[in-house]
């Protein structure tokens, strides 16, 4: 039998390289699967009524794919899984293409939807990989909405979880967490 290692493919695709969705639901599926939930993450046209042009991603690799694998781990802890697949592109990725592909399998539907959605929250909320929007007229590096709530979250509670699967002390919190105290937010300047 296969173990969860086994069970779990990360990637972080670089140099342009599309996601093959095709490669990442081969892995899910399996005979005692009988759900698969998918999440592709496109590059869309506009946004706030500005033309977007493109995406461009950048990320520490080895970081990213570490917390990536601890919310991987995080899901098995809430549902029955039976594989999980995540790929990320980084560099430019152009209007209508896939940014980020999520499938999860299971015995059962109900676990494989939540999963799906957890993971896709999580990994935009918790992982350093970092988005600048392209428009006409300019551009502008973006914070995700799940990371600036996660932020705000923190600040309330006196114990986070960090991409590592620890337990921190808020006071410990921006040394240790993946992106730690490095991340400044201009909240202002994104107009």
């Amino acid at each position: 039998m296969a173990t969860e290692e086994n069970k779990d493919l990360v990637e972080i695709l670089e140099n342009l390289k599309l996601i093959d969705v095709a490669k990442y639901m081969n892995f899910v599926s399996a005979p005692q699967a009988g759900a698969i939930a998918t999440f592709s993450g496109t590059t869309r046209d506009t946004f706030d009524g500005k033309a977007v042009l493109e995406l461009i991603y950048e990320a520490y690799i080895p970081m990213a794919i570490r917390c990536i694998k601890s919310v991987c781990s995080s899901a098995r802890e809430s549902w029955s899984l039976h594989s999980i697949a995540v790929a990320h592109r980084l560099g430019t990725v152009p209007v209508g293409e896939t940014s980020i592909f999520i499938a999860v399998s299971s015995v059962h539907r109900a676990d494989a939807l939540e999963a799906c959605k957890y993971l896709i929250d999580e990994v935009k909320a918790t992982v350093p990989i970092w988005k600048k929007e392209v428009y006409s007229n300019g551009e502008v590096w973006k914070e995700n909405t799940e990371f600036l709530e996660r932020r705000s979250e923190l600040g309330k509670k006196d114990v986070a979880v960090a991409c590592y699967g620890k337990k921190l002390e808020n006071k410990e919190h921006s040394k240790k967490h993946c992106c730690g105290n490095k991340i400044r937010i201009d909240e202002g300047s994104q107009d």
